[in-house]
């Protein structure tokens, strides 16, 4: 047996349960890695089996010390990430879940919550939850369970049942039900947490009619959660965050006006703005991350809803490309010409427009344009919605980014990364290590652990590279502009009425 010893982070996401083996320099050992079911009972509606998760999990952190031989006494602290607002209830008293769990995806309550914004609620929870009123976060899906599953009201009532997202159930598991408790970022993303006071909400509870005995207590992301009973061991589970604050801590954005993006299927980006709250008047959402102790601190988020669907497009929807690596080189091929502007407003258009009735276009096409010219407008329009983001990021924060820092599959790009420092005449560093949301968790352990802090962890992220503008400010403007002109034109495209 090994007498190295690692932090192991759990990372619990939609559709896989990963385990990574992190070394004491930091370094990624080993990641094991599992896909767990995803149940559609119905058009909207999204569930898991809070039992199979829990067994997947399980399973991958044996798989990760079986296959590198070593003992559970090598394992000096666990760190948690998960999907974030999947909800989970289940009977103290069995530990077993009344109903799947409702992921986050979910829009079975809907209605509910264009009832709470008729009956005039929905300004009492931006203002202290920071959320817009959606079906995405936990509180509608909690108040479904207790409505919908026979006898769930009744037990809860009478103090016999647990809420949690799946964080709470992951460690409940691992503690063998001594531990009923989540961290404040998971805990800002119910739509019940009061983030101006760091309590749970009463009067929301009351407006959804939820029990408060249900609820977990909440504490910093950096702190004692109990331990993991792994056969006769007893191991610290010490850190804490749902993934896109994970990420945020694992891009070492400690400090205000400090911002991550990840580009995925869509873009999350979050800017640490301390320890005020702030109410965006630009719809993004206001959400609690971590400082660099990991104790409690306020970041806007926001979201582009297409952003790597818009490459997968390209190779799916117009066959121009057979894989996604394709578009750097043919962006490169005509580097120097802006002429065609793609505007991938396939599902609407998110922060800061929100006009829902948008949609795709292609504008400047002339006999010239090639594939290539698409294809490099497409990957401009990622970097044009990043901007646009960031813009209203800092017209509600006041401060003005100097460095994003960025992870996620399409960072690889390089031509992407260049035009995003162009664009936003600002640094865009790329991490040599972009498991950043994975890492997050381990450095929120190690720093309970007192084996790092936050100097160790941002000499820990090494850069793979720092792009920075190549281009003048006054370039930069008469692109972005070209851009908000393309966006003007497809805003209210679709009628309305019909």
């Amino acid at each position: 047996m090994s007498e190295s010893k690692y932090i192991v982070a759990i990372d619990q996401g939609t559709s896989s349960c990963r385990a990574l083996l992190i070394n004491m320099e930091s370094a990624i050992v080993d990641i094991a890695q599992q896909e767990f079911t995803q149940i559609f009972p119905q058009s909207g509606w999204v569930e898991h089996d809070a039992n199979e998760i829990w067994e997947t999990q399980l399973g991958v952190f044996e798989k990760l010390l079986n296959r590198n031989n070593i003992a559970p006494t090598a394992i000096l602290g666990i760190g948690i990430t998960n999907q974030r607002e999947t909800t989970v209830v289940w009977n103290k008293e069995s530990g077993e879940p009344i109903y799947n769990a409702i992921v986050w995806q979910d829009r079975r309550t809907a209605s509910t919550c264009e009832k709470l914004k008729s009956s005039g609620h929905e300004n009492y929870i931006k203002e202290n939850t920071g959320l817009v009123v959606d079906a995405y976060f936990s509180g509608t899906k909690l108040k479904w369970i207790l409505d919908n599953v026979d006898g769930a009201r009744v037990l809860a009532e009478k103090n016999k049942l647990c809420f949690g997202t799946i964080d709470s159930w992951l460690i409940y598991k691992m503690t063998n039900g001594k531990q009923h408790i989540t961290d404040y970022t998971n805990a800002s993303r119910t739509m019940l947490f009061n983030i101006k006071s760091l309590q749970w909400d009463n009067h929301i509870l009351d407006i959804l009619n939820l029990p408060q005995s249900l609820l977990p207590t909440v504490q910093a992301s950096a702190s004692d959660f109990g331990e993991f009973e792994y056969k006769d061991f007893k191991i610290p589970i010490c850190g804490v965050a749902g993934d896109q604050q994970a990420a945020l801590f694992g891009q070492a954005c400690f400090y205000k006006g400090m911002a991550k993006n990840t580009y995925g299927t869509g873009c999350f980006m979050l800017m640490n703005i301390g320890n005020q709250f702030i109410s965006s008047k630009n719809g993004l959402l206001t959400t609690l991350c971590c400082n660099e102790r990991g104790e409690v601190a306020y970041a806007l988020e926001g979201s582009i809803f297409i952003a790597g669907a818009a490459v997968q497009w390209l190779r799916d929807g117009l066959k121009i490309i057979s894989n996604s690596s394709e578009t750097e080189q043919m962006a490169f091929e005509v580097k120097d010409k802006h002429d065609v502007i793609v505007v991938p407003a396939f599902a609407g258009l998110g922060a800061p427009y929100w006009n829902m009735y948008a949609r795709g276009a292609i504008f400047g096409l002339t006999r010239g344009t090639t594939q290539n010219d698409i294809a490099k407008a497409t990957l401009d329009a990622l970097a044009y919605q990043t901007k646009d983001v960031l813009n209203a990021m800092s017209d509600d924060s006041g401060v003005d980014l100097s460095v994003l820092n960025v992870d996620g599959g399409a960072v690889a790009n390089n031509y992407l990364m260049q035009f995003q420092a162009d664009i936003l005449q600002a640094n865009v560093g790329r991490p040599k290590v972009v498991e950043t949301t994975a890492m997050g968790a381990a450095y929120l352990a190690a720093i309970q652990l007192n084996l790092w802090d936050d100097k160790t962890i941002e000499n820990n992220r090494a850069l793979d590279r720092l792009f920075e503008p190549e281009i003048s400010v006054e370039e930069s403007q008469k692109l972005y502009a070209q851009w908000k002109k393309g966006v003007e034109r497809t805003i209210d495209w679709v009628d309305k009425d019909l």
